[in-house]
């Protein structure tokens, strides 16, 4: 049988055959493998075909042969992911507000080549791509590229930052003034990708909404703020700020009945301490960013959750109440 062009690629197309074509369920024949390999202009035999595998076996790929009478062959016992963790990532993707839609389908798309193409089906889900809600920013991944780049050379950068007009129109924000601060960490709150940095202009740490970046240099000047990071807790900083919104830091007090102690836990973490003042009252001490944003929080819980201290808090909190009442 003459030799084909593609002759000396045989066991890497035997590899890529296996990998699209077979898993458990639908194991090949050596017949059917020959066959799809001459497809490729590559010549085969059975000996030789027993040879390939029992090599591609020795190299590490968990090739096994299905033994039935009726539908008996070679075929992908294991992969580098398990199609339930490929479900999950395709799920994560999905709902990732901060990677657009364009991009949420090439991501998808790679995933769907890690699987035969009998379980593509199963990671197909475009239609919960397309009522998402996403970010238009294409850019973003250049940008966390730099930000990531900028960290690891120890740099500050400097970029405008966007945001939306009633026209449905981006523009920078303080009249395009470019920002100029030290990043230290990228984390994800609420659906949103964050840049935690440092601000030597107003010595504080501050967060940005990823997606609202653009333009990013990176600058000469080394990065700042060094001493504030030695002991910061990202997880932290991201569980008591409400919306990544801003605002005072500070220990609060809170009292609700013992059956919402699960809601106050999935906010604040199994680390919030909670102590009985009753049969049917419970007391934590949370460190939150005081804001409208956890006013509005504690609001959402239809006032069975009540802040009891500290006493300046409890008045901006009646403050917050009151404004809005007067609205109506």
């Amino acid at each position: 049988m003459a030799k084909g062009i593609n002759q000396k690629l045989k066991l890497l197309y035997i590899v890529k055959i296996l990998e699209k074509n077979t898993d458990e369920e639908h194991p090949m024949s050596t017949q059917k493998l020959i066959a799809e390999l001459a497809k490729y202009d590559i010549s085969a035999e059975r000996k030789s075909i027993y040879d390939d595998i029992s090599q591609l076996i020795d190299f590490g790929y968990d090739i096994e042969k299905s033994k039935s009478k009726t539908n008996g062959g070679y075929y992908i016992a294991s992969r580098h992911f398990e199609l339930s963790e490929l479900k999950l990532l395709v799920d994560t993707v999905q709902a990732s507000r901060f990677i657009t839609l364009k991009k949420s389908r090439e991501l998808i798309g790679k995933l769907e080549g890690q699987v035969s193409y009998h379980d593509e089906a199963q990671l197909k889900r475009d239609v919960f791509v397309q009522n998402r809600i996403k970010t238009d920013n294409e850019s973003i991944y250049y940008v966390v590229n730099d930000i990531y780049n900028a960290i690891q050379n120890n740099l500050q950068i400097s970029f405008l930052y966007m945001e939306w007009n009633y026209k449905k129109e981006k523009e920078a924000r303080h009249n395009g003034e470019r920002y100029k601060i030290s990043p230290f960490a990228l984390t994800i709150k609420d659906e949103n990708y964050y840049l935690i940095a440092f601000d030597s202009k107003d010595d504080k740490i501050k967060h940005y909404r990823v997606d609202k970046i653009k333009d990013v240099n990176l600058e000469k000047e080394t990065r700042e703020g060094h001493s504030k990071f030695e002991k910061f807790d990202v997880a932290t900083y991201t569980n008591r700020s409400f919306g990544m919104f801003g605002g005072v830091d500070k220990v609060v007090s809170l009292q609700f009945p013992k059956n919402l102690a699960g809601i106050v836990i999935d906010r604040f973490g199994n680390d919030v301490d909670i102590r009985e003042i009753d049969k049917d009252t419970a007391s934590a001490r949370v460190e939150v960013t005081v804001s409208n944003q956890f006013f509005g929080w504690i609001t959402s819980i239809g006032g069975d959750i009540v802040i009891s201290g500290p006493a300046d808090v409890k008045t901006d909190y009646k403050t917050f109440l009151k404004k809005i009442a007067e609205r109506y």
